[in-house]
């Protein structure tokens, strides 16, 4: 089973991805019941929790805080993406800009985002906006580094080539270096935006009144477990979602790398 570098086929993925799931919910529910009964409360069963789950959707305006949340992760990403995506390349393409803005960056990459929420909160106040920045702020530094390095990545030869018939400066970035390297940076959004997701939280328990962030916190004063636990599956579901659509994006957008991932 355990064979070194040996590629799984769709089929097997599909199987070790279900049987990872079914093992990590009867270890909940086994931990559930482990649990001295007067603390059972404080861990939920999976049951329990996907109850709540579906009681929060039928009964409450919990899909309009959904809608909310992945408003701002969007929201917020696609505009860091906007900068980050065209500053990386250009630093990729051009050594004297690279080297002129990559130590800011690099620095920056250092700075805890949670560290900005007092600043924010001044300059913004508690509204939509701060939280916006708190998000764009999580993932915009590490954004372009990905993608400076995505953009390094690419096969020097390709250049050259392009150099040899003539091709002008703008015809090798966008023709050449932007196609070639636009897989990896489509992996590289991928993989940011998880981050992205994990930063929700923490931009929506500052002064929320809305957001999945808000109803956890909301449920965490009266202890309501089961509330966060659901607050946290939903966070997961809609992440696994977000990465199945960018996987289904870059398997239609660029079909000549899809032999190169096998």
């Amino acid at each position: 089973m355990l064979r070194l570098l040996t590629p799984v086929n769709s089929r097997q993925t599909a199987i070790y991805g279900l049987t990872g799931g079914v093992a990590f919910f009867l270890l909940w529910e086994a931990g559930h019941y482990l649990t001295p009964e007067e603390s059972r409360r404080f861990l939920p069963s999976p049951q329990h929790v996907i109850s709540t789950l579906v009681m929060l959707v039928t009964e409450k305006d919990y899909m309009s805080d959904v809608g909310i949340s992945v408003a701002r992760v969007f929201a917020s990403f696609f505009a860091a993406c906007l900068i980050a995506v065209p500053l990386g390349v250009f630093m990729g393409c051009f050594s004297n800009m690279r080297a002129l803005i990559n130590p800011i960056f690099s620095g920056a990459r250092y700075l805890p985002a949670a560290s900005f929420i007092p600043l924010l909160l001044v300059w913004f106040g508690p509204t939509d906006t701060q939280k916006l920045a708190l998000l764009f702020l999580g993932v915009i530094f590490f954004l372009v580094a990905l993608i400076l390095d995505n953009t390094e990545a690419i096969e020097k030869a390709l250049v050259e080539a392009a150099l040899t018939m003539g091709a002008t400066r703008r015809q090798i970035v966008m023709g050449v270096v932007v196609r070639a390297a636009s897989p990896a940076i489509v992996d590289s959004m991928r993989n940011m935006i998880a981050v992205s997701w994990t930063y929700l939280v923490i931009a929506e328990i500052v002064a929320a009144q809305d957001g999945i962030g808000a109803v956890m916190m909301r449920a965490g004063r009266f202890l309501k477990v089961d509330i966060i636990m659901a607050g946290i599956l939903t966070i997961g579901i809609l992440g696994v979602l977000t990465d199945i659509s960018f996987r289904i994006a870059a398997h239609y957008l660029f079909p000549w790398n899809r032999k190169r991932r096998g």
